[in-house]
């Protein structure tokens, strides 16, 4: 895998990319905090750009299936640069209006880059490399989310906002460069797949089929109750333990095992299933939720996060290559858009949820409540995967 070249472009893209994107954010962050007094303003403008991304979702999954990969990925990359100059102008002219058109133009750009990235990762990698790929990526992305974050704080000290922005668009600059040395066989699609016009409809056929595609994308919904409220529950913990320094060591901790658990996830692939592996850190995460109890002590707090790090490190990749492999090729843009946007979606309803349970339960309970849930969900997935691969055993004997 890795004397593959075009694995080396898509990880070099990711991380420089990444940069570029978390650098974006912290300057986003300042810019609402000088010009946006309230918190509920700040929600809204975020909330526009995520509402773009789903708008278009239906016709970024049509679109990745009948074109090549490649090029909806330089398309989308081209839109990126170009979404980082309405941001400039905002800067310039101090308006909040032109910040949310900068916001809605790249999380179109999103909509379809990420998507068609998921789906041209198959045609780049073998088949018994997708489960590495895929935990490399995710570990260079948060590589590059804990650097961009960091960079973006000491820069902020030393130069002018705007340059934070001039530095993100040259990192998507050569995002789009490197996107063009792309080189990969992208199978042609069937007639049946270029004549198709009703978007996710086509979809939800395919998945019903697939019970084991449809439970993995469910699945994928439980490490969300955590992922959702993160900043919302890291705040709340130095609140309760009155110590700001906490939430470094959360962040650090949760970023490293995270890491870990991705170059770990091959390792244990090669010795156990994949729904093995999607069952056992999907029950894990549980009981991470459930140490959250817990929160006011420094140690348990930290291993609770520790524990969920590892858990999602090795769930994640793990989820994406089943994804990858049981889908058919020609419902991959479709298939991936669709789970862009249930994931936009579901992370909206945590958020909302997890500052409501915080006000109305407080954080232990809200834990126990969110573990609790997990658990069972993870329970119920796991008995009616044990009675489709029982049944499918039968069929094969009769």
């Amino acid at each position: 895998m890795w004397k593959n070249k075009n694995v080396w472009i898509l990880l070099s893209g990711e991380f420089i990319a990444g940069l570029g994107l978390w650098l974006g954010i912290i300057g986003n962050l300042e810019f609402m905090q000088e010009k946006v007094p309230s918190d509920f303003m700040k929600s809204l403008i975020l909330a526009s750009g995520l509402l773009a991304g789903l708008a278009v979702g239906p016709y970024a999954g049509k679109l990745i299936d009948r074109m090549k990969k490649k090029t909806v990925m330089l398309a989308a990359g081209f839109i990126r640069v170009v979404s980082v100059v309405f941001m400039l102008i905002a800067i310039h002219t101090g308006s909040v209006l032109w910040m949310v058109v900068f916001l809605m133009v790249i999380q179109l750009s999103a909509a379809f880059y990420f998507p068609a990235l998921q789906a041209a990762i198959p045609m780049v990698v073998k088949g018994k490399e997708l489960l590495q790929m895929n935990g490399v990526h995710m570990n260079v992305s948060t590589l590059s989310r804990i650097l961009g974050t960091a960079l973006g704080g000491v820069l902020l000290v030393i130069m002018p906002l705007y340059m934070l922005y001039i530095l993100s668009l040259l990192a998507y600059a050569i995002l789009f460069g490197l996107t063009w040395f792309l080189s990969f066989q992208e199978e042609e699609a069937s007639t049946g797949a270029k004549g198709k016009s009703g978007g996710f409809k086509e979809v939800f056929p395919v998945l019903k089929n697939l019970p084991i595609v449809s439970m993995t994308l469910i699945m994928t919904l439980i490490p969300l109750l955590f992922i959702g409220g993160f900043n919302l529950m890291v705040i709340n913990i130095s609140e309760i333990q009155d110590s700001t320094a906490i939430k470094g060591w959360i962040y650090t901790a949760e970023g490293l095992s995270f890491m870990i658990g991705a170059f770990a996830v091959k390792r244990i692939g090669e010795k156990i299933s994949p729904y093995r592996i999607l069952f056992t850190f999907s029950f894990i995460i549980g009981i991470a939720q459930l140490v959250l109890y817990f929160a006011g002590n420094p140690v348990l707090s930290v291993l609770s996060f520790i524990i969920f790090g590892f858990a999602v490190g090795c769930f994640f990749p793990t989820a994406a290559t089943i994804f990858q492999t049981r889908m058919p090729k020609d419902y991959h843009g479709r298939f991936f858009s669709f789970r862009n946007m249930l994931d936009r979606m579901a992370f909206q309803v945590v958020l909302l949820m997890t500052g409501l349970l915080l006000d109305l339960v407080g954080l232990p309970v809200m834990t126990v409540l969110f573990g609790g849930f997990s658990l069972i969900m993870t329970t119920i997935f796991y008995v009616r995967f044990k009675a489709l691969q029982e049944e499918k055993a039968h069929v094969i004997n009769v």
